[in-house]
């Protein structure tokens, strides 16, 4: 999986609502999304930053193509980024990464499993090897261990296009706070 420089860029917080166009003033709660870059979108991105006043999200405005979301406030001008993406907000975008067969999606899912493996929210069952495929098993801490593990699929990244995602995945859980 090679892929041109910078394409795993993710946009950073809009400062306008999506849903109306109204600014966003600093220290506003907003709902941040995360969503599938849109149908012929010529910047070869995956995922785009989508960000929404909490009235209008709680009116029922959502993107197309969500993946996840997250409350957190928008930023004052100028200030330091920090990490927006709780525990619970990684596992579900890991969950929703299951069964997408996109080999961008496939490889994030991939990373998303070893950071949770490292942060221990995911526990290490085995690998199971095929011919051609490598499917780690991995279970969420706490699971009850009669249930079937979690497969997820070894891209086999090279070690330019993990740091690559990895850089991606960094600006999605963090953002100009």
């Amino acid at each position: 999986m090679s892929a041109a420089p910078g394409s795993f860029q993710l946009g950073r917080f809009t400062a306008a609502c999506a849903a109306d166009g109204r600014a966003l003033v600093p220290g506003e709660p907003i709902v941040a999304t995360l969503c599938d870059a849109p149908e012929g979108d010529q910047s070869g991105h995956e995922f785009v930053r989508r960000d929404f006043s909490v009235t209008a999200w709680n009116a029922g405005s959502r993107p197309t193509g969500l993946v996840c979301f997250w409350r957190t406030t928008a930023p004052e001008p100028d200030q330091k980024r920090r990490l927006l993406v709780d525990d619970d907000t990684l596992l579900e975008l890991f969950d929703r990464l299951e069964g997408d067969e996109r080999p961008q999606r496939i490889a994030y899912r991939w990373l998303m499993c070893l950071i949770l493996l490292r942060k221990r929210l995911l526990r290490h069952v085995r690998v199971d090897r095929q011919e051609t495929a490598e499917w780690w098993l991995v279970q969420k801490r706490g699971m009850d261990e009669t249930i079937a593990p979690i497969r997820v699929l070894n891209p086999r990244l090279r070690d330019e296009d993990l740091q690559e995602l990895s850089e991606h995945l960094g600006e999605v859980m963090q953002s100009e706070l």
